[in-house]
C-alpha cells in the first residue's frame, strides 16, 4: 500500500488548523456478515471489539454503525429473530457465555464518547452463504411473504405485512437499547442479475394501486417503508436519529438529463427501487451516508463527479460520505503519483458546501491502518474532537448551561467540578458537556475544536496542575441528546 508521502503531510498541516470542523459525524460500519466474529467466543469477540474501539476513538471516530442484523437474525437479545449465524456459526444458537454484543456496543461506545447506531438490512432474509434456517425464521414462518433471487431470499417490499414486521423489529431494537441512531443500508430490492427477473409480477397484477409501470410500483412500496419507519422510530424516540447508506450513484445522466449524474453504473433508482431523493426532499431521513467507494477518476463512477452530484442535490438532510478506506489507499493520487487518494478526497470533502461527515467502510481497515490512513486521521485530519452535526429539524433548542463551576482544590490537585442544569423534556436535558481551555491572553473561541480537551458525561474533570504559576480560563457547556449546546460557563484557575 502507498504511504502518503512525509513532505506531502507537511505542506497538509499548514491547512487543516484552518478546515478543522467543531461538528462533523465521524463514522466508522463495524460489519458481521464478512464473518469476522464468526465463531469467536464472548471474550474473543469482546476483547476484537475493545481493541478497535480503543484505536478508533485514538483515530478521532464518533460514531459506531454497529451491523446487528445481517438477514432477518440478530446480534442483541431477540423474541423476534434468531441469534445470528454470524455470530455463533448457527443460526438460533445463543452466544456462550451468554451476552448481548448491541447492549455490549452500546455501554463501550457511550463510555467512549462514541455514538452507537444500530444498523439493519431491512429486507435481506438470507444470503448466499447461509444453508440452514432455524424453526423461527421468518422465511420458516411465513414463506408467501418471501421470495428467491440469486441464492438469496428476501421479505417482499410489496406487502404490507413485511413492513409491519421490519418496523416492528426496530420498534424492539429502539425501545430497548439506550442507541443513538438506527441505520440502513443499500438492500432493498435485490441487486440485479442478468437475466433474472424478481418475481412479483403477480403481486402487480393483484394490488397495482394506481401505477402503470412495475418499476414506479416497487420503487412506492419502498418508499411506504421508508416513511413508516422513520415514523415508527421517531414515534418511539424522537431523538434517535434514522440514517440510511443508499448505493453511490443515484441515476445516470443517460437514463435521466436532468437528475442523473454523468456515470454509467448501477442506479439506486432504476435498479434496486430506492428513490432516495424523495425521502430526503420529504424528511423521511435524518441523514444520508451514500457510499461512494470508488476512486477519483474511476471511468464509470468517478468519485469527484459524484460527492459533487450528492453535495448538489441531498442537502436538505445531514450529508455523509460513505468512504472505501482500502479503494482509497490502493489508487495514486492524479496530481502526486507518490500518494494514494486520501488527501485529494479530503480535499474535496472540504469544497463541499453540504458534506458534513464521513463514514468509513470499514472499521478493521481504518484500526489496520491501511496505507497508513488511522495514522492521517489520528495525527491531522481528526486530531481535535468533533461534536455531532446539528439536525433541528429534530430539535433545535439548547439546554441550560451546567451550574456552579467551580475548581477544587483535593490531595489529588486541583478537580473542576460542575453540577447538571435543570431540563424537564428530553430535548432539555443536559446528558454531555464539553470542556474548553485557554491560555492567559487568548481569545475565547468556541468554535476552534484545538481547545476542546474533553467531552464527557462526567460533571467532574481532572486539572493538570503543576506548579500554580499559569492562568488559563476553563469553559464548560453543556449538550443534550441532539448535541444543541448551551452557552458558556467560564472559570479562571492558576495551574
Amino acid at each position: 500500500m502507498r504511504r502518503i508521502s512525509i513532505l506531502l503531510l507537511t505542506m497538509l498541516l499548514s491547512v487543516i488548523m484552518v478546515h478543522a470542523q467543531k461538528r462533523e459525524f465521524r463514522g466508522a460500519w463495524i460489519q458481521a456478515v464478512n464473518g469476522q466474529f464468526m465463531g469467536m467466543s464472548t471474550r474473543q469477540m469482546q476483547q476484537t471489539l475493545t481493541y478497535q474501539l480503543d484505536e478508533l476513538q485514538k483515530d478521532g471516530v464518533n460514531a459506531i454503525i454497529f451491523q446487528v442484523r445481517p438477514e432477518c437474525d440478530a446480534l442483541y437479545e431477540s423474541q423476534l429473530e434468531p441469534w445470528s449465524r454470524f455470530l455463533t456459526r448457527q443460526q438460533g444458537r445463543a452466544p456462550q457465555p451468554y451476552w448481548d454484543p448491541l447492549q455490549w456496543m452500546v455501554e463501550q461506545c457511550h463510555q467512549r464518547g462514541m455514538e452507537l447506531h444500530a444498523w439493519i438490512n431491512p429486507f435481506r432474509a438470507k444470503t448466499k452463504g447461509t444453508t440452514a434456517l432455524a424453526p423461527n425464521h421468518v422465511v420458516k414462518r411465513h414463506p408467501e411473504l418471501c421470495f428467491a433471487y440469486d441464492g438469496q431470499y428476501l421479505l417482499n417490499p410489496a406487502y404490507q405485512a413485511n413492513r409491519d414486521y421490519i418496523c416492528k423489529v426496530a420498534e424492539d431494537i429502539v425501545s430497548r437499547y439506550d442507541i443513538d441512531g438506527f441505520h440502513i443500508d443499500d438492500y432493498f430490492y435485490p441487486y440485479p442479475v442478468a437475466g433474472l427477473a424478481i418475481p412479483d409480477q403477480a403481486q402487480f397484477e393483484a394490488d397495482r394501486r394506481g401505477f402503470s409501470y412495475i418499476g414506479d410500483w416497487r420503487r412506492d412500496n419502498v418508499n411506504l417503508f421508508i416513511k413508516q419507519l422513520y415514523e415508527t422510530i421517531h414515534r418511539c424516540k424522537p431523538w434517535v436519529k434514522f440514517g440510511v447508506s443508499p448505493f453511490g450513484i443515484y441515476r445516470n445522466r443517460k437514463s435521466d438529463s436532468q437528475l442523473g449524474s454523468l456515470t454509467s453504473g448501477l442506479q439506486n433508482y432504476d435498479d434496486l427501487y430506492a428513490d432516495v431523493l424523495t425521502w430526503i426532499d420529504n424528511g423521511w431521513v435524518d441523514y444520508c451516508v451514500p457510499q461512494i467507494y470508488w476512486q477519483i477518476g474511476h471511468p464509470t463512477a468517478d468519485y469527484e463527479t459524484l460527492i459533487k452530484w450528492w453535495d448538489k442535490h441531498a442537502s436538505k438532510r445531514p450529508l455523509f460520505i460513505g468512504e472505501d478506506v482500502e479503494r482509497t489507499c490502493k489508487y495514486p493520487d492524479l496530481m502526486d503519483s507518490r500518494s494514494h487518494q486520501m488527501a485529494a478526497k479530503h480535499a474535496l470533502h472540504q469544497d463541499m458546501r453540504h458534506v458534513q461527515g464521513t463514514v468509513l467502510w470499514y472499521a478493521k481497515a481504518v484500526v489496520d491502518n491501511i496505507g497508513n490512513y488511522g495514522m492521517v486521521l489520528r495525527n491531522h485530519y481528526w486530531k481535535y474532537p468533533a461534536l455531532q452535526p446539528l439536525m433541528p429539524f429534530i430539535d433545535s433548542k439548547r439546554p441550560k448551561s451546567p451550574r456552579k463551576v467551580k475548581p477544587v482544590w483535593t490531595s489529588g490537585g486541583y478537580i473542576l467540578f460542575w453540577q447538571v442544569p435543570k431540563g424537564k423534556n428530553w430535548g432539555d436535558i443536559a446528558n454531555k458537556f464539553v470542556i474548553y481551555r485557554f491560555a492567559k491572553g487568548e481569545k475565547i473561541n468556541l468554535e476552534d475544536p484545538s481547545k476542546i480537551i474533553a467531552i464527557t458525561d462526567k460533571t467532574m474533570y481532572q486539572l493538570p496542575y503543576r506548579n500554580g504559576s499559569q492562568k488559563f480560563t476553563y469553559v464548560v457547556t453543556a449538550l443534550d441528546r441532539l448535541q444543541n449546546e448551551s452557552k458558556a460557563k467560564k472559570v479562571k484557575v492558576k495551574l
